[in-house]
C-alpha cells in the first residue's frame, strides 16, 4: 500500500449543481432556504463519512450568506468538515505536489450540472 493510501482522503465538493439543484444566482439568493437535494447526495456523503474522508464544501456564494447557507445545509442533512465561501464562479484549479514515490495527490472530477455525486467512486 502506498503512502497516500494510508491517509484519509479529502473531498473538495461544490454545493450548487453538485449537492443541491442549481438555480439562477438571483433566485438562489432569495430561495436559499428552499434548496432541494439532488438524488443520491446524502447516501454518497454518508459513504464518504463512513470511510473517514474529510469533506470540504466550497461555494461561490457570498461570505455574507454564510449563516443562511449553514442553516440550509443543516436542514437538508448535509454535513461537512469545512465550508469555504466566496469562491468565484470562474474555473477552479487544484494544485498539489506528488509524493516522493510518484503517487499523485490530487484528482479533479467534473460532473454535469445537477447530475449529482451518486455515481462518483473515490
Amino acid at each position: 500500500m502506498s503512502y497516500i493510501d494510508t491517509r484519509p482522503k479529502t473531498i473538495f465538493c461544490d454545493i450548487d449543481g453538485t449537492l443541491i439543484w442549481h438555480s439562477k444566482p438571483s433566485e438562489n439568493a432569495k430561495e436559499i432556504n428552499k434548496a432541494s437535494l439532488i438524488p443520491g447526495t446524502l447516501d454518497k456523503l454518508d459513504e464518504w463519512e463512513r470511510k473517514g474522508y474529510n469533506i470540504i464544501l466550497i461555494t461561490g456564494r457570498k461570505k455574507s450568506m454564510r449563516k443562511k447557507t449553514e442553516k440550509s445545509l443543516a436542514e437538508l442533512g448535509i454535513y461537512y468538515d469545512i465550508l469555504i465561501m466566496g469562491v468565484g464562479g470562474g474555473t477552479r484549479y487544484l494544485i498539489n505536489d506528488s509524493k516522493p514515490n510518484g503517487d499523485i495527490s490530487a484528482i479533479a472530477i467534473n460532473i454535469e450540472r445537477n447530475k449529482g455525486i451518486q455515481d462518483i467512486d473515490i
